[in-house]
């Protein structure tokens, strides 16, 4: 008996089967030759659920996941309410042991590479597809909050929860990375684990040398970690581009914009281009009461007037967009009754446009020079650390992410990262896009920082949601 099929006849049944048999439809059914006739025939996906569906079916576990914030928390080197989890510490092997079996309760597959970022794996119905990526990162910096980092790893794997709950099942894998050191508080290198992922040949060689403020080298912490055991090699960990298809990261704004303008989700468009500076300069030094003003070679004061020209640069770019910090400012040797014969900057500048930054680091780098001339030190280094480009999120995920909003049922506001992120590395890799939550007044580094349940639990519904969308593209 043959059977024949036409466009006008079909199309009915697939109605029919569409929305009468939602439990068949989230398995594969490459086994059933009925159902592949009807796929192929008929334009539409019969064995991927409605979008509709499963944003009316995604059930966040707020209680669990904001119980499981707090857990975390109490891996710090410092009390209640701050958070001290610095790399390879003890405190940070504990957290890493934490979210490894919170993945595995997940059903994920999980693997760590050398440095120790940890990958959970939910494998598709399709795995030989590229994955569609998430995650972000969990240490902190001394006396920091509970939320940085962490609701984009919690987060993820409540995501991924939820839509194991709502039946769904993914198209191409989905991966929860945990990054190692997001923060540079260690050993001045912020987004460490995202940069070697993205395959940063000169940071690979330099963390052979690379020591801590005690003088412990990289590759011994992580060692004592239990990472890179048996290799000072670490170009093991970097990824080819294309590795994944697309990549989102959900994070807390650390700004007050969408808690001031009551907007429950941020859809970030770009991440700003950060660039940092070391700066050092030499005087003479001498006894604060010996040495008369007119004859001093003022180190210290050196540094202060470079502070102050930072701003001025800054502002002068006549951009809001544009922002300066001095973030250290050593003296030597610190003695109320000496004057500095050194002085030490790190400067952090940032813009979302390349060129107006890289003018205002000139602007700084002249300023230098001409502070010390006339204070008549010595401008003994000026170097910038790093230079990163800013990066644009991918039109299609921006896309996957307000639409995934407008399913929700949320308000959703375009914007900037004036932070930078793994995401802005994971883009050498992939396609990338961010969401963000509302937080509490901006505050972020700090043990102020919060953000509410409800705003969390509409971030993982939207992360969700959006990693279906992508899953399934």
């Amino acid at each position: 008996m043959s059977m024949r099929f036409s466009y006008s006849h079909s199309l009915p049944l697939v109605f029919l089967f569409v929305f009468c048999s939602i439990p068949t439809i989230l398995t594969r059914h490459n086994e059933d030759p009925t159902a592949k006739t009807m796929h192929d025939f008929s334009g539409y996906p019969v064995d991927e659920p409605p979008h509709s569906f499963i944003s009316n079916s995604l059930s966040v576990d707020a209680q669990t996941l904001q119980k499981q914030i707090n857990e975390l928390s109490t891996f710090s080197d410092t009390s209640s309410p701050s958070v001290t989890r610095v790399l390879y510490t003890e405190k940070d092997v504990l957290a890493r042991r934490y979210i490894k079996n919170l993945m595995g309760l997940a059903g994920l597959s999980v693997r760590e590479d050398a440095v120790g970022n940890i990958f959970g794996r939910w494998d598709g119905f399709e795995p030989e597809l590229t994955a569609v990526a998430t995650g972000s990162h969990i240490d902190a910096i001394p006396y920091s909050g509970k939320y940085d980092g962490v609701v984009g790893v919690l987060g993820a794997i409540e995501a991924i929860n939820a839509l194991k709950r709502s039946g769904f099942k993914p198209k191409r894998s989905l991966e929860i990375i945990l990054f190692t050191s997001e923060e540079p508080t260690r050993f001045g290198i912020s987004c460490l684990g995202s940069r070697l992922l993205a395959g940063d040949v000169a940071l690979a060689k330099a963390l052979k040398t690379t020591v801590d403020g005690q003088n412990i080298s990289f590759l011994d912490a992580a060692r004592s970690a239990g990472y890179a055991r048996d290799e000072d090699n670490l170009s093991s960990v970097f990824l080819k581009k294309g590795s994944y298809s697309a990549f989102v990261e959900l994070h807390i704004e650390q700004g007050p914009i969408l808690e001031e303008e009551g907007v429950s989700i941020g859809i970030v468009t770009a991440i700003a281009a950060p660039a940092s500076i070391k700066v050092d300069f030499e005087g003479n030094g001498g006894h604060a009461g010996a040495v008369l003003m007119p004859n001093r070679n003022d180190a210290g004061l050196a540094a202060a007037e470079l502070a102050l020209a930072v701003e001025k640069h800054v502002l002068e770019s006549g951009s809001v967009d544009t922002v300066g910090t001095v973030g250290i400012l050593e003296l030597h040797p610190g003695a109320i009754n000496s004057i500095p014969s050194k002085s030490h900057l790190k400067i952090d500048t940032r813009d979302i446009d390349e060129k107006r930054r890289n003018v205002v680091i000139q602007k700084i780098h002249e300023s230098a020079i001409t502070i010390a001339r006339k204070r008549k030190v010595t401008l003994s280094e000026f170097n910038i650390i790093n230079q990163d480009p800013p990066v644009l999120s991918e039109k299609s995920i921006i896309e996957a992410m307000e639409a995934a909003s407008k399913e929700l049922n949320l308000t959703q506001k375009f914007m900037i990262s004036r932070a930078y992120h793994d995401s802005l590395f994971m883009a050498r890799i992939s396609p990338m896009g961010m969401i963000f939550i509302p937080c509490y007044k901006g505050y972020s580094h700090k043990p102020e920082e919060y953000a509410s349940t409800e705003d969390i639990a509409n971030g993982v519904k939207v992360l969700a949601l959006t990693l279906v969308k992508l899953s399934l593209h």
